[in-house]
């Protein structure tokens, strides 16, 4: 039996709708586009994958507030 993380399935809608050209996009699309990326964030972000992500950036956030000091 095949299993599909619905995390993977969404990181792949989510780079195919963003390949699109910007021009041909409607209003609802780039809303649904929005709506699957916060599902996508509501997944990853208990995961060990999501609390490295929120380091890194937690990180680089620090470092650049100290260097405009």
């Amino acid at each position: 039996m095949v299993t599909i993380n619905v995390a993977v399935l969404l990181i792949v809608i989510v780079v195919l709708r963003l390949r699109r050209r910007t021009e041909a996009r409607s209003r609802f699309d780039e809303k649904t586009t929005v709506a699957i990326v916060l599902a996508l964030g509501v997944l990853l972000a208990p995961t060990p994958v999501g609390q490295g992500i929120l380091t890194l950036l937690g990180r680089l956030t620090s470092g650049v507030t100290q260097a405009s000091r």
